[in-house]
């Protein structure tokens, strides 16, 4: 048997060193805090044997005492999700509690600018206490260059944050400028100034729970689109989520699977709607009856509840949803909602998802709160966005479209492809009991029995004015259907419009107002 070259042997031991990180104390001790170590979240996240390790030997740089901790605090490389490629970067906790320095940071851009040339997701594990303070400006620096390509490679290649422990500082940045961010309950921290900093600022006594937590950005801030109960969950649902997206702007989203009719008819949609239009309905049970059954997978669930987005499937076609929960505020839209469907609206256009909108609001939040936070600025975002998205847009009304909430949701003058109501649809400036008091308001005063007159005017308005038909026959809508058949109807105009290409002036960027 052939001797081993010495070289190789040194090459092996080295390789092993690497997988260590800060070495198996420290690797015990995150796993007694419940955390998988960075290569062990890395083999959960990709397909098995696909890992393929950048830069292992990379050491902190003029700092003897940490030169045999090689890999600087990350991980990176790349490797399949489902045979497709993916780059990605985990921060290692184990060295130096997984704190960002400038070798650390040239990693993840390495990894980011290989993500983007080569068309293909990034997705970032974050577990990181923060800058390497010993390293000074050099660490913010190395920060910034991490920021900069989050920006440059928005809408060129998807890239999901996994927050799996604390994100703090100026590091929170990084996954706010991402598409997706996913985080563990209990586990996930992101903030800007810790407890300890608000105490001595501000007098006010918090913790990193309730401060940063996964339920407070999930229900709250709205930064965390998704939440788990645990980190392999969380690792699973990145596979689930990717199987949603194109690799890049260019590509189109995979198809998936489905043994669900695309003719199928939901019959509970026909009597959903009540014939009273102050009673709710739940448009969850509307978007579950016509996605493909088990496709739909619901953003930022916690966040401004009154408006619902997600990503679904119609015939394994994947596209972006969107809504008004008309059982929460009556489907209003507030500056949180509008900036929850902005958000949306754009992250689909950028990634070839076709819209898929579900209407049904009675406006826009009235208030003297609202309007000085801005709502008109805040709504503006949302007709911005749904007039410069160049995907396949097909709405449909279900009940209430009124005033500025039907023009902002999708409707045909912003460019949208396919619109269809339901029977129950009332599309109009406003509802009637403001228009009567407005259109009317002498005749009711004028009147033996004020209140008497004034329902017979309302429901004339009612019936001349709020039916679909009204707006049909003006070519606002494209057709009126029955709500059993939405899903067909839907796919049909899908299958129609898939290919379409529109351009817009050729510009720098626009002014959105943000």
């Amino acid at each position: 048997m052939a001797k081993i070259d010495p070289r190789i042997e040194t090459l092996r031991e080295m390789r092993s060193k690497a997988q260590l990180g800060g070495g198996q104390d420290r690797i015990d001790r995150q796993h007694a805090k419940g955390k998988l170590t960075a290569r062990e979240r890395l083999d959960l996240l990709l397909d098995k044997g696909s890992f393929t390790e950048l830069e292992p030997f990379t050491t902190q740089q003029n700092d003897p005492n940490e030169q045999s901790l090689m890999g600087d605090g990350v991980v990176t490389g790349y490797g399949t999700v489902e045979g497709r490629t993916v780059y990605v970067y985990a921060q290692d906790f184990t060295v130096q509690g997984g704190a960002l320095g400038e070798m650390h940071s040239r990693k993840i851009c390495r990894a980011m600018d290989l993500a983007a040339a080569n068309g293909s997701p990034i997705v970032g594990l974050i577990d990181s206490g923060g800058a390497r303070i010993q390293e000074g400006v050099k660490s913010l620096g190395g920060y910034a260059e991490i920021f900069k390509r989050n920006a440059q490679y928005s809408g060129v290649v998807p890239q999901i944050s996994l927050v799996l422990g604390p994100c703090a500082g100026g590091a929170a940045y990084s996954p706010a400028l991402t598409d997706m961010i996913i985080m563990v309950e209990k586990q996930s921290f992101m903030f800007l100034t810790g407890p300890q900093v608000i105490k001595t600022v501000t007098g006010e006594e918090t913790d990193f729970e309730s401060l940063g937590g996964a339920e407070v950005h999930l229900n709250q801030s709205g930064i965390a689109h998704l939440i788990t109960k645990d980190e392999e969950s969380a690792l699973a649902l990145v596979r689930y989520l990717l199987a949603y997206l194109p690799s890049n702007n260019i590509d189109s989203p995979p198809q998936g699977s489905t043994e669900d009719d695309p003719r199928r008819l939901a019959e509970s949609l026909n009597s959903l709607v009540p014939i009273d239009p102050a009673m709710p309905y739940s448009m969850h049970e509307v978007i579950e009856a016509v996605v493909d059954r088990g496709s739909f997978l619901e953003l930022q669930a916690g966040y401004a509840r009154n408006a619902i987005v997600g990503l679904a499937r119609f015939d394994r076609m994947p596209v972006g949803i969107l809504a008004q929960e008309p059982s929460v505020m009556a489907g209003v839209i507030d500056i949180d909602a509008a900036d929850k469907l902005c958000r949306t609206v754009r992250f689909c256009d950028a990634f070839n998802l076709p819209l898929i909108t579900f209407v049904d609001s009675p406006g826009f939040l009235p208030g003297v709160g609202q309007e000085h936070r801005g709502i008109i600025r805040h709504g503006a975002k949302v007709l911005y966005a749904y007039s410069e998205a160049t995907v396949p847009k097909i709405s449909v009304v279900t009940r209430k479209a009124y005033g500025g909430a039907y023009v902002v949701m999708s409707s045909k003058y912003l460019g949208t492809d396919i619109n269809y109501a339901w029977p129950s649809a009332e599309i109009a400036v406003m509802g009637p009991e403001g228009a009567t008091n407005i259109l009317y308001r002498k005749e009711i005063s004028a009147a033996e029995d004020p209140e008497a007159e004034r329902k017979r005017l309302e429901d004339e308005y009612r019936q001349r004015y709020l039916t679909p038909y009204a707006a049909a026959s003006a070519g606002y809508v494209d057709d009126v259907i029955e709500p059993a058949e939405t899903r067909w109807m839907i796919i049909k105009a899908l299958r129609a419009i898939r290919h379409k290409s529109e351009q817009h002036p050729p510009r720098k960027h626009g002014n959105m107002p943000v």
